[in-house]
């Protein structure tokens, strides 16, 4: 067997090819193409534009095609009932962490088992974490034993604070937390309960929250759409997982 690297499949637009140099990928490479066709076909911009025009363009388009209603108060009022855990003021949490941080070229399931090791370890050990976070843990955090001191909601990414602000559990936590950067060992130490805010103080966040989801499974699905009328190659838009358009 050869070990040369498989050829990348081409990705076009109705027979155009697309360049996914400067995209995050391919399929949202693809995505901006299928939506300049579009934006030429609706005579929003003549084909050959340049990259400012066309991105004005796109944004006239999505802005007449795709509309989204305002959120309702009856819907506002519910999301906010539904998670009541998101609207606390002053809601605090002492937190250490060990991470294990995933680099380039790094063998996950390697990874995960060596933080899986650890933290079987700390389970039964709990007072070597300091210890085992200045000598393992890849964060600066390390050379304060792991300590990340007070944590309000909004300071961490999404993943990480899930598992720290839910439930009123103390101590180290019993499965690892995947985020972006790599798997940590997470141990809350104290929490300072919050106090609710008044629904007539969030509803405008809440609001713009709602906004931004329904917006977004708009824009998906009108990709979607288009994506279904046009010869696509080398990229599968209708089973994105993501977002397809920023």
């Amino acid at each position: 067997m050869s070990g040369a690297p498989a050829p990348v499949a081409e990705v076009s637009i109705n027979g155009i090819a697309v360049d996914a140099a400067g995209f995050p990928s391919p399929a949202a490479a693809a995505v901006r193409e299928l939506l300049r066709q579009r934006a030429v076909a609706s005579a929003d911009i003549t084909d050959g534009a340049d990259a400012g025009d066309v991105d004005a363009a796109i944004e006239r388009l999505l802005e007449r095609e795709v509309r989204t209603p305002e959120p309702t108060e009856a819907e506002c009022r519910q999301y906010y009932q539904a998670n009541p855990q998101r609207f606390l003021c002053g809601e605090l949490v002492m937190v250490r962490h060990i991470l294990f941080q995933l680099t380039p070229g790094m063998a996950v399931n390697t990874l995960r088992a060596r933080a899986e090791h650890i933290l079987r370890e700390l389970l039964k050990t709990p007072e070597r974490f300091e210890a085992l976070a200045r000598e393992c843990s890849n964060c600066p955090s390390a050379q304060h034993g792991g300590n990340l001191g007070q944590m309000q909601r909004g300071e961490a990414v999404p993943e990480f604070e899930k598992v720290v602000f839910e439930g009123a559990w103390t101590g180290i936590a019993r499965q690892l937390v995947k985020t972006r950067f790599g798997f940590h060992i997470v141990a809350v130490d104290h929490r300072v309960a919050g106090r609710p805010v008044p629904f007539e103080d969030a509803r405008e966040a809440i609001a713009e929250r709602l906004r931004d989801s329904v917006q977004r499974r708009a824009l998906e699905q009108y990709v979607r759409v288009l994506a279904g009328r046009a010869e696509v190659r080398g990229v599968d838009l209708a089973a994105a997982p993501t977002p397809l358009v920023q």
